[in-house]
């Protein structure tokens, strides 16, 4: 008997506080903008935090600096976190010129390029919000679901190689989150002081409720798994046969998130469902998120994932759920094969003639040194530009007559040596953490300079420094940069400890194992010292470390109580 205990037609005072908020939110408009006038606080007061979530912003403060205002009797220095929806990454190069100009008058932490092909301005003022989003839409983009439970920002393969699908693809990837978002009319009430009145079925997908959780979509072109497609609530894996576009396999319940307190709680792959032609994958991923709209937990909000309305329901219940909605059932699954899932950096030509160049952006973060330097090589760079899952910035459709002019203007600057591949720091991913996520209990974007050093020095040590490893480090175990696929992971636990995770795929198709909880840098050193020895003398060819480290049963045995000094 299929459980229905959790769907959307029970009592709203049976559901959990969060979902009551937004059913009294009148379709996310709450007090926001009554809140933004209240100039005794850098806040936004009560709840309507959480409700300005999905409008793509997050209300934060800087924690460095919390123990010493408390001392001072000061509240909190309050500030947010903007996040743009931009589905596949994609910009011109006015757009990004139009950002760095917002994040200059507007935000005090530069910018950010994120885990899911997006930009994020941390530090920006209550005051300055309704002038940044504005900003924001004088360039044509915005910033509605980015966050909240809602339908996130639709990622894109950063693929360069197969330039026709590839338009094709980020094409569909547009037109689905474009599908997706919530339609209230509260967003331009509130940013843009755009007072027409209300639709009364302004949010015919959605509802009152909007959707339990967050629900993530993702586009993949194989052979390259740069978004982690097994790690989307809803994965679409393009075919392609002699250069066409076939359609997509789908994948269903992938899933990072975790809390280490619950064992209820854990990281999930998506798995394989059947093949749907190109065409038909806007309204599909509307079919799936329904689906998770009528069904998801809304009373455990740790359990109210899509992933684990799968676990709860099983897989047979939901397809053929699918199936009575989608009005037929799916195709069987294509060939297909995934054989990295980070960045090549460097320059590579499509199959149109065109070159496209991947620069290396350290966790993302354009500021300082390399603010200037980008702003300078964009006042002469008429191309495009598009971010990707792994935090790198991509000049693209760049013709043959330019690639030349590009190349000398990036060395110019001293940014040629961004171009260089097969380092470590390529596949290295990280979050932001402190000192600004609330949730962060470690460090992660701060210590990655630190860490990869200490990983490159391990790698030299043993002869496997030309041998890509996929890095991962959080502040936390939510998730955020995607730790539980990588080859070597470090969730953080408190200041300066982490659990470690090992033997994910270098493919993404892989969970990691938990290796060793509450451990720091000497710690994690010394447990990945003859691991990575073993790997340089016993590897076969072309073997990844997480293959080997499986192939070698070398997880079996888990040191999972260490704590280090």
């Amino acid at each position: 008997m299929v459980d229905r205990s959790t769907d959307i037609s029970q009592p709203l005072e049976s559901l959990n506080d969060n979902e009551q908020l937004k059913a009294r939110s009148r379709h996310l408009r709450g007090h926001i903008a009554e809140g933004l006038a209240v100039s005794a606080t850098g806040a936004v007061p009560g709840d309507d935090p959480l409700l300005m979530k999905f409008h793509g912003i997050y209300q934060q403060d800087d924690r460095d600096l919390r123990a010493e205002r408390r001392q001072r009797f000061l509240e909190p220095l309050y500030q947010f976190m903007v996040r743009m929806r931009i589905p596949g990454g994609q910009l011109t190069t006015a757009q990004w010129q139009g950002i760095d100009a917002l994040a200059h008058r507007y935000a005090e932490r530069g910018i950010r390029i994120t885990t899911r092909q997006t930009v994020q301005l941390h530090g920006v003022r209550k005051w300055h919000l309704r002038k940044l989003m504005q900003g924001i839409r004088d360039i044509g983009l915005d910033t509605i679901a980015a966050c909240g439970d809602d339908s996130r920002g639709v990622v894109c393969g950063a693929n360069p190689y197969q330039s026709d699908v590839h338009r094709r693809v980020a094409a569909l990837a547009r037109a689905t989150s474009n599908r997706l978002i919530p339609k209230t009319g509260a967003y331009k009430e509130i940013w843009y002081e755009d007072k027409a009145p209300a639709d009364a079925n302004e949010e015919p997908v959605y509802g009152d409720l909007y959707l339990p959780r967050k629900f993530k979509v993702g586009f993949a072109i194989p052979p390259v798994n740069d978004i982690d497609v097994y790690g989307q609530d809803l994965g679409f894996s393009a075919v392609v046969r002699d250069g066409q576009l076939l359609g997509f396999n789908v994948c269903v319940g992938g899933g990072m998130g975790q809390l280490d307190t619950r064992e209820d709680s854990y990281p999930r792959l998506a798995e394989d469902i059947g093949f749907i032609p190109a065409d038909e994958a806007p309204a599909f991923a509307e079919t799936v998120m329904c689906i998770q709209r009528d069904f998801g937990d809304r009373k455990d909000r740790h359990r109210s994932r899509f992933k684990y309305t799968l676990d709860r329901l099983g897989t047979p219940w939901f397809l053929a759920e699918l199936e009575q909605r989608w009005g037929k059932p799916l195709a069987a699954l294509e060939p297909l094969e995934y054989l990295s899932n980070g960045d090549r950096l460097g320059w590579h030509q499509g199959d149109d003639g065109l070159w496209h160049a991947t620069l290396y952006i350290e966790s993302g973060r354009v500021e300082g040194p390399l603010r200037s330097q980008l702003e300078a090589f964009f006042q002469h760079y008429g191309g495009e530009v598009r971010l990707t899952t792994n935090q790198n910035l991509q000049l693209i459709n760049i013709g043959e007559y330019e690639r030349e002019q590009v190349a000398w203007r990036l060395a110019d600057l001293d940014l040629d040596w961004r171009l260089e591949p097969d380092t470590q720091a390529a596949h290295t991913l990280s979050c932001v953490a402190l000192p600004t996520c609330g949730l962060a209990m470690a460090e992660a974007e701060r210590y990655t300079p630190d860490l990869l050093a200490v990983i490159d020095q391990l790698k030299h040590q043993h002869g496997v420094a030309a041998s890509p490893i996929t890095l991962r480090i959080t502040g936390c175990p939510n998730g955020c940069a995607r730790p539980y696929l990588a080859e070597i992971a470090l969730t953080g636990r408190a200041p300066g400890l982490y659990n470690l995770y090992l033997g994910g795929s270098f493919h993404g198709d892989r969970l990691a194992e938990l290796y060793a909880t509450n451990v720091d840098e000497a710690g994690f050193i010394e447990l990945l010292d003859p691991l990575l020895e073993r790997f340089a003398n016993q590897r076969r060819d072309g073997e990844h470390f997480g293959d080997f480290l499986i192939r070698k049963r070398l997880l079996d045995d888990k040191p999972l109580t260490i704590r280090s000094a």
